[in-house]
C-alpha cells in the first residue's frame, strides 16, 4: 500500500466517524469536550456554526451520527450525541454577542426564499452576513416550516423553536409570513438575483381503498392533521384511533392522539416491526405511552355503517425474502381482522407538490414530478433557481435540510458573483498538537467504562394530559458531564512520524485494541488479514507509514477500532507518535462565527 496522505483533509475527517456521518458535518467531539468543561455557550456556538438549530436538533434529530459512533463498536451503546447537543442549548448564556454582524450597507443582490423551513433558514443565515438582501416567503404564521407544523410540542417546545428561528430572522431578513407563493414565474419576473425553493414535502400520501370516500369525515392525512393541531385548529380526536404507517410521523400522530382524547390508540403497519422506518427511540416512546404497534397488517377496507366510520379491516401477512434480499408480503390466509376506530390517521409517507411552478420556465422535472436538481450544486436546470431540503430530493430530515442549505448558499453566492458554481471552496481544517508536556495532553484522554446514561422523562400520567408539556427532561449538569466523558475524542488523531521511529514496537504492545502492527507491506486485502487484529471494516481506512529505515517494514494502524487514548504516544520513547486535534468545518458561503478558532 502507498503511504497515507494525512494532508488530505478528507482522511482524518473520515476517521471522526460521528462528524463524517452528520450531513452538516458538526464537529461532535469538539463540542462534547466543551460540555465536559462546562463551556456551554462555546459548545452551543460550535453546533450553531454547522447545524444552525442546536436546541431543535438536540431534541428531534434523526441522529445519523450515533450509529457511526466509535463507542458503539467498542462498547454496547454509542455516546448520546444528540442529547448532549441539548445540554449545550439548555445551559448556554447569551449567544447574540457571538453571532456575526450583518452589514448595514448591502451588496446589491436580492435573494428570494420560498418556504420558511430549515433549508431556507440556513441559506438566510449563511448569506445575510455577506450583505445579501433576503426575502423569505411562507404561508405559515411564523418561521420553522415542518419543524413547527409537524413536530409536536411535547417533543419540541415552541419557545425553543422560536428562539432559534428568530436568531436568523433578526439578521435583517425580510419575512413575509401568511404569504403563499402561487407562481414561480411571478418571482422570476421580479428583481431577485436568485431564488431558493425550500418548500418541503407538503403533501401526505393518501390510501385509496374501499370506504375511503364514505368515511372521509373521520379519516385524516397525518401531516395535515399534525399541522392542524399545531396551529390550534384541532383540539380533540375520537376515543378509538388507528394510525396507519411505520415512520416517525406515525409515531407523532399516535402520541398526539393520546393527548387529545384517544384512549385506545393503535399503530398498524404493513412491514415487520424491525423494518419500520421509525427511529427505535420513537417506537420505544410510543409503546411507553401504552400504544401497541401491530405489524404485518395490510389495510384492505375502511368500514362505514350508517354513514359513520366504525373501523378498518386488515389482511395479515408475513415477510418473505428472496435470494437477493427483496421482501414480499405474503398473505397468511387468515380471515381479515377488524379493528374498531372512531378516527383514522394516514401516515404512510409524504410527497412533493409543486402546483405553483409553471412548466415552461426551463425548469425540468423527472418522471416522479421532482425537479431535476444537481446534487453537487443544488441548482436546477433554470440557473437562477436552487432547491434544498425535502423539495430537492424528497422527504428526509432536519439535519439533511440544513446541509442542503449550506451547499445551496455556496452556489447562490458563486452564481451571484458570476463564478462557476462547481468551483466549490475547500473545507476549513487544522491539525494541532495536544502536547502539554513530553507525554501529557491538553485533552482528557482517559477512556471511561460507563454505560450510556438514560435521559429522564416527565411522569407519563402528567404528560398525557398536556400536549405541550415536554416529555424529555434532558440531562442535568452531572449526568451531562458523565455522558460527555464517554466520548473517545476521535478528532484527536494519532499522527506518526516515520523518521523518529526506532521500531521498538512498544506502541503495538501497549495498544488496548491491537490496532497497531509493524509488518511487511503488501496489498490492502492481504494486509488486513495479517495484522495483530484483523481489520474487517472495509469502510474505514488503514493508516500506512513510509518504509521504516531499519527493517523496511511499515506501521499499519486500523483506524476503525483505535480508541484515541494516547497510550501509544505516551509509551513511545522517541515521540514518533503525537496526538493532534483535527478540526474540520464544511465549506460555507461565509464563516458565520469564529468559535472554531478557539
Amino acid at each position: 500500500m502507498q503511504p497515507t496522505d494525512i494532508s488530505n483533509p478528507e482522511y482524518f475527517h473520515k476517521v471522526v466517524d460521528c462528524q463524517y456521518a452528520c450531513p452538516a458535518h458538526t464537529p461532535v467531539p469538539e463540542y462534547i469536550r466543551l460540555i465536559a468543561a462546562g463551556r456551554y455557550t462555546e459548545a452551543y456556538m460550535v453546533n450553531w456554526e454547522s447545524n444552525v438549530f442546536p436546541g431543535v436538533l438536540g431534541r428531534t434529530c434523526d441522529r445519523p451520527c450515533e450509529p457511526a459512533c466509535r463507542r458503539g463498536r467498542v462498547d454496547e451503546e454509542p455516546v448520546a450525541i444528540c442529547r448532549l447537543k441539548r445540554v449545550a442549548a439548555d445551559n448556554k448564556g447569551d449567544v447574540r454577542a457571538w453571532m456575526p454582524e450583518i452589514p448595514q450597507v448591502k451588496n446589491g443582490k436580492k435573494i428570494a426564499l420560498v418556504g420558511g423551513g430549515p433549508a431556507s433558514l440556513t441559506v438566510a443565515r449563511d448569506l445575510a452576513p455577506l450583505g445579501y438582501e433576503i426575502h423569505l416567503f411562507d404561508e405559515q404564521i411564523a418561521g420553522g416550516g415542518m419543524m413547527r407544523s409537524q413536530i409536536p410540542s411535547f417533543r419540541l417546545p415552541d419557545a425553543v423553536l422560536d428562539e432559534e428561528v428568530n436568531y436568523i430572522l433578526d439578521m435583517g431578513i425580510h419575512a413575509h409570513f401568511k404569504t403563499y407563493v402561487s407562481s414561480l414565474r411571478e418571482l422570476l419576473d421580479k428583481d431577485y438575483d436568485a431564488i431558493f425553493v425550500g418548500t418541503g414535502a407538503p403533501r401526505g400520501r393518501d390510501l385509496d381503498i374501499p370506504g375511503r370516500e364514505a368515511g372521509k369525515a373521520n379519516i385524516h392525512i397525518g401531516i395535515e392533521w399534525l399541522a392542524s393541531v399545531a396551529f390550534e385548529h384541532t383540539h380533540a380526536i375520537g376515543k378509538k384511533v388507528i394510525v396507519l404507517g411505520g415512520g416517525n410521523t406515525a409515531m407523532d400522530c399516535c402520541r398526539t392522539s393520546r393527548r387529545l382524547g384517544g384512549e385506545s390508540v393503535k399503530v398498524v403497519v404493513r412491514s415487520p416491526f424491525a423494518e419500520m422506518k421509525a427511529s427505535p427511540w420513537e417506537k420505544e416512546d410510543a409503546m411507553h405511552e401504552d400504544i401497541p404497534i401491530l405489524d404485518n397488517h395490510v389495510p384492505k377496507e375502511f368500514v362505514v355503517e350508517g354513514g359513520r366510520l366504525i373501523g378498518m379491516r386488515f389482511e395479515k401477512v408475513i415477510a418473505v425474502y428472496d435470494e437477493s434480499g427483496k421482501r414480499s408480503l405474503v398473505p397468511t390466509g387468515d380471515p381479515l381482522e377488524f379493528i374498531e376506530a372512531d378516527d383514522v390517521l394516514i401516515a404512510i409517507g409524504q410527497e412533493n407538490s409543486f402546483p405553483w411552478i409553471e412548466r415552461d420556465l426551463g425548469l425540468e422535472f423527472d418522471k416522479w414530478g421532482m425537479p431535476v436538481v444537481s446534487r453537487a450544486t443544488f441548482q436546477s436546470t433554470n440557473a437562477k433557481v436552487f432547491f434544498g431540503g425535502d423539495a430537492a430530493f424528497g422527504p428526509q430530515n432536519v439535519i439533511t435540510a440544513v446541509a442542503h442549505g449550506h451547499h445551496a448558499a455556496v452556489s447562490i453566492d458563486l452564481y451571484c458573483e458570476g463564478k462557476d458554481v462547481h468551483d466549490r471552496p475547500s473545507p476549513r481544517t487544522n491539525l494541532v498538537s495536544q502536547k502539554m508536556g513530553i507525554h501529557e495532553w491538553i485533552y482528557d484522554s482517559q477512556v471511561v467504562n460507563d454505560d450510556r446514561y438514560k435521559v429522564p422523562q416527565a411522569e407519563k400520567q402528567v404528560t398525557l394530559k398536556d400536549r405541550k408539556l415536554e416529555v424529555e427532561l434532558g440531562f442535568d449538569f452531572k449526568t451531562g458531564f458523565k455522558e460527555a466523558q464517554r466520548c473517545l475524542n476521535c478528532d484527536v488523531q494519532t499522527v506518526f512520524h516515520t523518521s523518529r521511529c526506532i521500531e521498538c514496537d512498544a506502541c503495538a504492545d501497549i495498544c488496548p485494541t491491537d490496532c497497531i502492527t509493524f509488518t511487511e507491506n503488501g496489498e490492502e486485502d492481504d494486509l488486513r488479514t495479517r495484522l495483530n487484529a484483523p481489520a474487517n471494516n472495509l469502510e474505514q481506512s488503514l493508516y500506512v507509514s513510509d518504509s521504516l529505515p531499519q527493517t523496511r517494514r511499515v506501521m499499519i494502524k486500523d483506524e476503525d477500532v483505535c480508541l484515541h487514548c494516547g497510550l501509544c504516544a505516551e509509551r513511545c520513547p522517541t515521540a514518533a507518535w503525537d496526538m493532534q486535534k483535527f478540526l474540520y468545518s464544511m465549506s460555507k458561503s461565509s464563516q458565520v462565527c469564529g468559535v472554531l478558532q478557539l
